[in-house]
């Protein structure tokens, strides 16, 4: 874990982007659980969201908190160093079967891909 005194960032694929333009970063994949357990332990540190994506925060809330996704929103544009960040990354495939299902209204609906979310472990140690 990076410096307790600087907040847990929240990313999604872009705001990723965005906090790499300057330094050295190491980054390893995570999983649900352990992702749980790094925001338990940021919870007295400070953590902030720097992201707003409605599917992103319905998976957090779900498989994470099981309550609401109330961090502050934060855009940023650099990490420092020793600043840790946990990355909700996005992956969409082609559904390999287009099922058709008739919504709640009556309306016919196709499956046309499939959305994944897995999560990412990022610091800044230059």
């Amino acid at each position: 874990m990076g410096d307790m005194n600087l907040p847990l960032l929240l990313l999604d694929n872009g705001s990723m982007m965005s906090v790499l333009n300057e330094g050295e970063f190491k980054c390893c994949n995570l999983t649900f659980d352990d992702a749980k357990h790094i925001l338990k332990v940021y919870e007295s540190a400070g953590i902030l969201k720097c992201f707003s994506n409605p599917d992103i925060e319905k998976v957090m809330r779900e498989y994470l908190e099981g309550g609401e996704c109330a961090y502050p929103y934060k855009r940023i544009r650099n990490m420092r160093v020793g600043q840790d960040a946990i990355v909700f990354k996005l992956y969409v495939t082609a559904s390999e079967s287009n099922p058709v299902i008739s919504a709640d209204d009556g309306v016919w609906a196709r499956k046309i891909q499939n959305v994944f979310v897995y999560c990412q472990y990022l610091t800044r140690f230059k």
